[in-house]
């Protein structure tokens, strides 16, 4: 039995890979994580949404959970998270922001420490245990 209660507004996965986007937000709406899904594939793209849904955009609504690729084109996920921290995007504590990855070496899991939206880095592809206690950690109804 899953301890999270409701289902989050929205969820954004942020990766150039279609195979695991699919992958991931197949399992997450298997799951009943969220009621709605973003998918964007680099960093660029994911801070003009959340620009958009910070400034009030109609029918743009920001993410209660991130998870965040670090190797992509056009705007890793490093830079995304400097530019996020850089344009206050981080000012609210209501986003979770969860790293994948397919290769994290030392220094990119060294370099996350930085970050403190970063609450903490997974291998893709997600799996039910992965995301059970992602949610009993962050959104679970018994804190």
């Amino acid at each position: 039995m899953d301890v999270y209660n409701e289902p989050l507004e929205l969820v954004m996965l942020v990766d150039d890979d279609n195979t695991t986007n699919y992958l991931n937000e197949r399992l997450l709406r298997e799951m009943k994580v969220a009621k709605k899904f973003v998918i964007v594939k680099n960093g660029r793209e994911a801070i003009d949404y959340l620009k958009s849904a910070a400034a009030g955009t109609e029918g743009v609504i920001s993410p209660n959970l991130i998870f965040l690729d670090i190797k992509m084109p056009v705007m890793d996920g490093f830079s995304f998270l400097d530019e996020y921290q850089k344009e206050g995007l981080d000012a609210s504590d209501q986003v979770i922001i969860l790293m994948l990855t397919s290769s994290a070496s030392f220094y990119d899991l060294e370099r996350l420490r930085n970050y403190k939206k970063v609450k903490k880095h997974y291998s893709k592809a997600l799996t039910k245990h992965d995301v059970r206690e992602l949610m009993e950690t962050y959104f679970s109804s018994k804190k």
